[in-house]
């Protein structure tokens, strides 16, 4: 009986769903980073995540670093007369008991001037800069589209 659960147990546990891998600094949880593939000459990326802050401060996300780029920059959509355009912007509010959502159509983290390719299944580090929490690096999975929990940007 006992031998029967165990394998049913494992069985679930085999077939169960990839959960991300999730990240953490100071009271700051970082969920699911990930990019898009890109065409080998793509001239810029964007990085998606959430961040939840679990503490009674805000803090703020001020930067972002990574090997596999030239240079990185936060980044927002913002709606210009009629237009919704990208617009750099130089920090990231994250209030306490909230959680930030970057995601396409809203908040991100750009790069520009890929070192190499980054295709459907790789992965490359990031580090990510907060004004209170600190830094830590992240590992950003490249996917071939946007995972389906992923909704618009919430704030």
């Amino acid at each position: 009986m006992f031998a029967r659960i165990l394998f049913s147990s494992l069985l679930a546990l085999s077939c169960s769903p990839v959960f991300a891998i999730d990240y953490q600094v100071g009271e700051l949880q970082i969920g699911s980073p990930w990019s898009r593939a890109l065409p080998p000459n793509a001239p810029a990326g964007a990085v998606y995540f959430s961040v939840k802050n679990n503490s009674r401060t805000e803090d703020r996300l001020i930067g972002a670093a990574t090997p596999s780029a030239a240079k990185t920059e936060l980044h927002t959509h913002a709606k210009v007369g009629e237009v919704m355009r990208m617009q750099r912007i130089d920090s990231l509010a994250i209030p306490a008991g909230t959680e930030v959502k970057l995601a396409p159509g809203g908040h991100h983290v750009m790069y520009f001037g890929l070192k190499s390719p980054l295709p459907v299944g790789s992965r490359f580090p990031l580090t990510l800069e907060f004004e209170k929490a600190g830094k830590v690096e992240v590992e950003v999975e490249v996917r071939s589209d946007a995972p389906a929990s992923e909704g618009q940007a919430h704030h």
